[in-house]
C-alpha cells in the first residue's frame, strides 16, 4: 500500500495514477476518513490523560469529593467508549481504501487502456524458417506422447495435463540449468556486465515454499484479488498459491533487515494454481494456461535506492535465460492499463511459438517499490539507525509449461521429432525428442 502521509502531499498525483490503472477508488474520501480518524484519536488522548489526572486526584480526595470524582471518571471513560467505537468503525472504513489505492506508475511507464498499450523495447532471435507446416504443440506433444490432456481431463477436468517421458526430463533439464545460473556470482556478473549494469552479482537462494498460504498474507502481498482467480478454502481461510512469489514474498514478513545484508535473493520452484475465470473459452487446446503448472520464479529485497536497477537486473536474467535456449523472444514495457495494482513498473518477454504463429507471454517482472513491504511490514535498519521499508521485486525464470511449449514448437523436425537445446543436452542426455518404439 501508499503511505498515508505521501497520499496526503501527493492526492492529485495518486488520483492520477489510479487513473491510469483503470482503478475506481475515492481518495478524497479517503482524506476525509483520514481527517476525522485523526480528530477521534486526539480525543481519545486527551480523554486517557484526563483519566489519568483524575485517578491521581481522587487517590488524595475523601468523602464526597471522592463520590463526586468517581461519578465523574464514570461519565469520561463512558465517552471514551463512544469514541472508541466511532474511532474503530472509522477506521476499518479508512484501511479498506487504503488498501484499495494502487501503486503509483513509474514515470516511463507507458499510458494505455490495456495490452494494446504495451510497447516493445527489444526484439531477439530470428523466428525458425520450416520446409513444412510446423505443428502447435498439442499435437507434437501427443504423437511424441509427452502431453496427455485427454486422460489428465477425466482424472481431474478441463485445464489440467500429464507432462511425460522425455519432456519431464527436460522439465528437470531447465530446473538444474536455471538453478546453476542463479547461483552462479560469475554467470550474474557476466549478465550484470553485458547488460551496462553496476550491480552487487549477489547468488540468489534456492527454495522450495509452501503452496498453501494463509488467506490474510496473501492479502498482505496485495495478490489475494481478484478472488475469483483463486482456489480459495473459506473454511480453513487458506489459498492455493499462484506463484512462488506469494509465499517467497512473506519470509521477511515483520522483520528488520540489516543494510549490510541487501540484496537478498530467492529463486522458487513450485506448481503453481489459477482458476482461470475470466479465460472460458480461451486457449482451452494444449498446456498453455492450465489451472496448475509448475515455475521458477525469482523474488528479490533490495534497498530503495537499488529498485529500479534490480529490476533491470532481473529482465537482464530473463533474457539471457530465453536467449541461452535460442529462442526469437520480444520485451515489452507494460502500460498502465495492463500492470498489476501493486506493480510500479512491470516487463514481459513474448517468445515466438511458431505452431501458433505468435508471440505469446512467457515472463513477466514486477517491481513494487515499498508498496508489498509496507502492508507485510519488512523494514531495513541502515547505518545509521534509521528504519525504512525495503523494496521487493518479482520476477519469472520459467513458467515451466510455457517454455516447453516454445521448445517443442521452435524446435521441432518434419518427422515429428523434436531438438534438445544444446545448452540442455548435458542435463536431458539426449539430443533428439522421439516417440518411444
Amino acid at each position: 500500500m501508499l503511505d498515508i502521509h505521501f497520499i496526503r502531499e501527493n492526492a492529485d498525483l495518486v488520483k492520477d495514477g489510479a487513473r491510469k490503472k483503470n482503478v475506481d477508488v475515492d481518495i478524497d474520501r479517503l482524506l476525509v476518513v483520514d481527517e476525522e480518524r485523526k480528530g477521534l484519536r486526539q480525543q481519545l488522548d486527551e480523554k486517557k490523560a484526563e483519566q489519568n489526572r483524575m485517578s491521581s486526584t481522587i487517590q488524595r480526595a475523601e468523602g464526597d469529593e471522592k463520590t463526586k470524582l468517581i461519578e465523574r471518571m464514570r461519565h469520561v471513560k463512558d465517552g471514551a467508549v463512544e469514541v472508541q467505537e466511532r474511532y474503530e468503525a472509522l477506521t476499518l472504513e479508512w484501511e479498506k481504501l487504503l488498501l484499495s489505492i494502487p501503486n503509483i506508475p513509474s514515470p516511463d511507464t507507458p499510458v494505455g487502456p490495456d495490452e494494446s498499450g504495451n510497447v516493445v523495447v527489444r526484439s531477439w532471435g530470428e523466428r525458425p524458417q520450416f520446409a513444412f507446416a510446423p505443428k502447435a504443440h498439442w499435437d507434437l506433444g501427443k504423437e511424441l506422447g509427452v502431453i496427455d490432456t485427454e486422460k489428465a481431463a477425466e482424472v481431474s477436468g478441463a485445464r489440467f495435463n500429464y507432462i511425460k517421458g522425455d519432456l519431464v526430463l527436460l522439465q528437470f533439464a531447465l530446473v538444474s540449468f536455471t538453478l546453476k545460473t542463479l547461483m552462479s556470482r560469475e554467470i550474474l556478473q557476466q549478465i550484470a556486465s553485458e547488460a551496462g549494469l553496476t550491480i552487487d552479482p549477489k547468488p540468489f537462494i534456492p527454495v522450495i515454499p509452501p503452496v498453501i498460504m494463509r488467506a490474510e498474507v496473501m492479502g498482505r502481498m496485495a495478490r489475494l484479488h481478484p478472488i475469483d482467480e483463486r482456489y480459495y478454502f473459506e473454511k480453513d481461510g487458506q489459498v492455493l498459491i499462484g506463484s512462488a512469489e506469494h509465499t517467497l514474498g512473506p519470509l521477511h514478513m515483520d522483520e528488520i533487515l540489516e543494510n549490510k545484508d541487501l540484496p537478498i535473493r530467492y529463486v522458487g520452484y513450485s506448481s503453481s494454481f489459477r482458476r482461470e475465470a475470466g479465460a472460458a473459452g480461451k486457449d482451452t487446446r494444449g498446456i498453455l494456461r492450465q489451472h496448475q503448472f509448475d515455475k521458477l520464479e525469482m523474488e528479490t529485497f533490495v534497498r530503495p535506492e537499488d529498485g529500479y536497477r534490480e529490476q533491470d537486473f532481473l529482465v537482464a536474467i530473463q533474457e539471457y535465460l530465453v536467449r541461452s535456449l535460442k529462442l526469437p523472444h520480444q520485451t515489452l514495457i507494460v502500460c498502465t492499463g495492463d500492470m498489476g495494482n501493486a506493480d510500479q513498473r512491470q516487463f514481459d518477454i513474448n517468445t515466438w511459438m511458431p505452431g501458433q504463429d505468435a508471440y505469446r507471454e512467457t515472463h513477466t517482472s514486477d517491481y513494487m517499490g515499498g508498496y508489498q513491504s509496507r502492508r507485510l511490514n519488512t523494514r531495513i535498519r541502515d547505518a545509521e539507525g534509521n528504519l525504512t521499508h525495503v523494496h521487493m521485486n518479482d520476477a519469472t525464470a520459467f513458467a515451466i509449461g510455457r517454455i516447453l511449449i516454445a521448445i517443442l514448437e521452435n524446435y521441432q523436425e518434419a518427422d515429428g521429432s523434436v531438438r534438445v537445446p544444446e545448452v540442455l543436452i548435458p542435463y536431458v542426455g539426449k539430443e533428439i525428442i522421439r516417440r518411444p518404439a
